[in-house]
């Protein structure tokens, strides 16, 4: 069995920043792209960032110039350093990852984390 953590989310005004993290544990074997959504309330889930196994880096144009996708391969953790905070950013903060499971990573298991809720007031 394998999971995604997040944490690191909360409160912060307007202009803070936040390090959001996310780690896979379990019988991980190796962790393959790995991203960021988040949703607000009555709204549907929206890709933030994602950092491909290659190196490559998405972001949604909302978040271009703020928001920073890294990861680090030994620890399987992604994270999202967010900076600029403005309210509209508010919502839950989810990780998305494919995770390679089993002795030799032969199984493959898309994975969502619980998510994370990111408050940003005026």
């Amino acid at each position: 069995q394998v999971q995604l953590v997040e944490s690191g989310g909360g409160l912060v005004q307007a202009g803070g920043s936040l390090r959001l993290s996310c780690a896979a544990s379990g019988r991980v074997f190796s962790v393959g792209a790995m991203g960021w959504y988040r949703q607000e309330p009555g709204k549907q889930r929206e890709l933030v960032a994602t950092f491909t196994t290659g190196g490559s880096t998405h972001y949604a144009d909302s978040v271009k110039g703020r928001f920073t996708i890294s990861r680090d391969n030994a620890k399987n953790t992604v994270y999202l350093q967010m900076n600029s905070l403005e309210p509209e950013d508010t919502a839950v903060y989810y990780c998305v990852s494919n995770i390679y499971t089993g002795d030799y990573g032969e199984r493959t298991v898309g994975s969502w984390g619980r998510g994370t809720r990111v408050t940003v007031s005026a």
